[in-house]
């Protein structure tokens, strides 16, 4: 058990390190998307002449964002999820419910890890289409992404199994 506490010790370290960094760079991702649209409303209807890149630019910038904050998203449980259903379950029946749900979620995150792993590799062969950019750079938030999520997971799956994360959820529902 002492062993169990030591890694969800480092996984919560890891993740909240990784939390802390993708949001911070997720608002200076966002403050860029914003400017790099608002260019180009200056330039379509003020200058009447539109550049090529800036919506593919915005595009990418919106899919690293949502990468970087994904995983926190989900560890934070602030992913849409239906879980009234656990105020009329027993606890015991609840936390294996929980257990199983976040092993299948760790199997669809391992799948769509390597996927995304697989889709990063053939992004070499092609590159953006208005700006010199292999697409691999730009598909790379996707294992980033589900990376990210598998850690979250991981964790979450290991306080469900000693019982932390229900001490975690009356902790959220007592901020709330």
């Amino acid at each position: 058990m002492a062993v169990v506490k030591s890694v969800i010790s480092v996984l919560e370290a890891v993740n909240n390190t990784l939390d802390r960094i993708g949001a911070s760079v997720a608002w200076v991702l966002v403050a860029l998307m914003v400017s790099s649209i608002l260019l180009q409303v200056v330039c379509r209807y003020v200058f009447n002449a539109a550049l090529p890149w800036p919506e593919e630019v915005a595009r990418a910038l919106m899919i690293w964002m949502m990468a970087l904050v994904a995983g926190q998203a989900y560890r934070k449980g602030m992913f849409v999820s239906i879980d009234m259903i656990f105020n009329y379950l027993s606890p015991k029946v609840a936390q294996v419910i929980r257990i199983l749900l976040l092993v299948i979620a760790f199997a669809v995150l391992i799948q769509l890890f390597v996927i995304a792993l697989e889709f990063f590799d053939r992004g070499f062969r092609t590159r953006a289409a208005s700006f010199p950019l292999k697409r691999a750079w730009i598909y790379l938030a996707m294992p980033v992404c589900f990376g990210t999520m598998l850690l979250a997971n991981l964790e979450m799956f290991l306080k469900a199994l000693t019982h932390k994360e229900g001490d975690a959820i009356a902790a959220q529902a007592g901020e709330s």
